[in-house]
């Protein structure tokens, strides 16, 4: 796919909770197709501690109000200076970049789609995609506590969102692995993206149950073309740059112990 290096327009930043903020871009023209699981490079000005682009998931892409969503976690000077931006304002922007997730070709196909923390992030864009097509997904979204869940009425508008917290403050006590909804409905196909701990519990759970899974990985990345190799991941077919042959990646490819 075409790549752009586009300085997109602020249209608002809202401010989720103390560590997260969605921010809303827009451009003059028409945005190009952006598949879901892609991500963007961010350029972030003004900050003498972060000299290379911050890789950010394509969170939702609203092609009706030709707005582009990134789901930021405020965890830096970089992401803190993204975080104050407002209305108006330009963030330069490579985008889009990496493959996408796999879209089932099976209509009748029950898909699973499992985030935590600011993973849940292209999972939203993921889910309407599904929709467009026909088919529902099952959200299953974990988190440490209520206040940690993230734009739930957003997912809800796309299928049955199921939660788990670790303190038992919403949804089922426990991890997305111990959610009661693995036990009522069979999958066909899982897709999932958090932090990598549960991305491996989920890709044993798919693995053991002979479902066909992907995940989409979150190494650190620097250039976002496959040039400065910072994100090497191994995999049964030697190294591949996460993301220039991801971030999405099948299980099957993966060399974790699972």
């Amino acid at each position: 796919m075409k790549k752009y290096v586009s300085d997109l327009r602020v249209v608002s930043v809202e401010h989720i909770n103390d560590k997260y903020v969605l921010i809303k871009l827009t451009q003059d023209g028409p945005l190009p197709e952006i598949l879901p699981g892609q991500f963007v490079e961010v350029r972030v000005d003004g900050s003498p501690s972060t000299f290379l682009r911050r890789p950010i998931s394509v969170n939702f892409v609203d092609y009706e109000a030709n707005q582009l969503w990134l789901l930021v976690a405020v965890v830096g000077d970089g992401t803190r200076r993204m975080s104050r931006l407002q209305a108006g304002d330009t963030l330069n922007c490579v985008f889009p970049l990496g493959n996408s997730f796999t879209m089932p070709s099976d209509k009748d196909e029950n898909v699973l789609l499992v985030g935590g923390g600011v993973g849940v992030a292209p999972l939203l864009y993921f889910g309407k995609k599904l929709c467009d097509v026909g088919r529902r997904p099952v959200f299953l979204l974990g988190a440490r506590s209520k206040k940690d869940l993230l734009m739930l009425d957003e997912f809800e508008k796309y299928g049955r969102v199921c939660v788990t917290t670790e303190d038992g403050t919403a949804g089922e006590r426990g991890f997305v692995t111990n959610h009661s909804v693995l036990s009522e409905v069979r999958f066909d196909r899982i897709s999932t993206c958090g932090p990598k701990p549960m991305m491996v519990a989920v890709a044993r759970y798919a693995k053991i149950n002979g479902i066909e899974c992907e995940v989409s990985l979150e190494n650190k990345m620097a250039c976002g073309v496959g040039a400065c190799l910072c994100c090497v991941e191994k995999t049964t077919e030697g190294n591949v740059c996460v993301c220039k042959e991801g971030p999405v990646i099948n299980i099957n490819k993966l060399i974790w112990q699972i």
